[in-house]
């Protein structure tokens, strides 16, 4: 009886179908704190998931091309609004998951007024994300444009593939002052912020996350999306200085 009993739960071991290693885009600012997430996933569960990390617009244009992902996180909400009128967000997963700061920083420690700049930047160039589908890019001229700034800056900014990429130019000393995200300059000892953008002078950022309805493995994406949510995920988002808006 004992045998009986040991076969048919290994049958049903068998018949219980593996999950597949989930696909993500997610945007370029998340990476450090979610590669860390997803090796403790992988850790606690054997699945895999397989980021793609990039500007929110790049990964948005992917997914309207039918792109084979399973979930997207954006640091904008219009790049989700625009996949999600394209019917590709599952209904219901939607929501508003994190939240963060706008900063300048510079490859020196010195605090610069964000009035200065201007001047502190002199002949030299400004980094910042792809204006028209980088969202870091999109809030830093916001924030230059509220503070009547923008005019005078716009010639010297080095525009980046993504926030990361900016991030990388002020690190490496290409550039001497960049626009990124406080959670950015968390994940870079090279760089420092100057200054921190006044709150009001740029939209509230607001990164939503997703399932999408064409992506290669539900389950496993459904599982990740779970456990993006738990408190050992979201204390790692913290430390990185995110705010966690889905409770």
């Amino acid at each position: 009886m004992r045998m009986l009993s040991l076969s048919f739960g290994l049958m049903l071991a068998a018949a219980a179908p593996a999950l597949a290693d989930p696909v993500v885009f997610a945007a370029a600012s998340l990476k450090t704190a979610l590669d860390q997430i997803a090796t403790d996933f992988t850790a606690e569960t054997g699945v895999k998931p397989l980021i793609s990390y990039d500007g929110s617009g790049a990964l948005a244009k992917q997914i309207l091309a039918d792109a084979p992902a399973d979930m997207f996180i954006s640091a904008a909400t219009d790049w989700m609004d625009k996949v999600d009128q394209g019917g590709h967000v599952l209904a219901g997963s939607r929501k508003d998951y994190l939240g963060n700061t706008l900063v300048l920083i510079s490859d020196k420690a010195d605090a610069v007024e964000i009035a200065s700049l201007p001047a502190a930047l002199g002949q030299e160039h400004l980094a910042m994300g792809l204006l028209d589908s980088v969202p870091a890019g999109q809030y830093g001229k916001a924030a230059l444009s509220h503070l009547g700034l923008w005019d005078k800056l716009e010639p010297q900014v080095a525009q980046a593939q993504n926030v990361r990429a900016a991030l990388a130019l002020v690190a490496s000393g290409e550039a001497p002052f960049g626009i990124v995200y406080k959670t950015d300059a968390v994940a870079e000892p090279k760089v420092h912020v100057a200054a921190t953008f006044p709150e009001g002078s740029y939209p509230a950022i607001t990164y939503p996350i997703a399932l999408l309805t064409e992506g290669p493995d539900a389950a496993g994406a459904q599982k990740f999306y779970d456990y993006l949510s738990t408190p050992k995920a979201t204390e790692l988002l913290k430390a990185q200085g995110f705010e966690i808006l889905a409770k």
